[in-house]
């Protein structure tokens, strides 16, 4: 049976870079353990097939709180593999356009894991979720107040 090929090369950025190999290992562990839950992984996903999201389309289209996808989001924001926009109150995600290389590299692995786009699923809840809000004018901030998606 022949292994998977996975696109994840590393070691040629730290002569490009200047990094240590130290450096490089704990740069390496801190963004494998930013990428180490299923939340966390399904967020890279729903981003890298839709590109930008506010917080209510990802709490509407994982079922998760508002708290629990902010704090998520946040935490991938730190470790440089997203970037957030401010839009008055609202606060809008997408893949970091210019990662470090061993996010870099990590996003593009995953990109090719992740190419056949999201389940059926979490397509069908977001795009549900996107025509109620557009029709409805239904804000994230109505999402903290009323069920999103049959779960609160």
């Amino acid at each position: 049976m022949a292994r998977p090929h996975f696109d994840l090369h590393i070691t040629g950025y730290t002569h490009m870079y200047g990094l240590t190999r130290e450096v490089m290992v704990k740069s390496l562990s801190s963004s494998l353990k930013a990428l180490a839950d299923e939340t966390r992984l399904q967020m890279v996903a729903l981003l890298l097939a839709k590109g930008e999201l506010c917080v209510c389309d990802v709490v509407a289209a994982l079922r998760i709180t508002q708290s629990k996808a902010s704090r998520h989001l946040r935490h991938l924001v730190n470790a440089g593999f997203l970037q957030d926009r401010k839009d008055g109150v609202w606060v809008h995600f997408r893949i970091a356009e210019a990662p470090g290389p061993v996010q870099a590299a990590l996003i593009g692995a995953l990109a090719g894991q992740f190419g056949e786009g999201l389940s059926a699923q979490v397509e069908d809840r977001l795009a549900e979720w996107q025509v109620r809000k557009a029709k409805d004018g239904v804000t994230c901030q109505q999402t903290t107040k009323k069920k999103v998606g049959g779960r609160r």
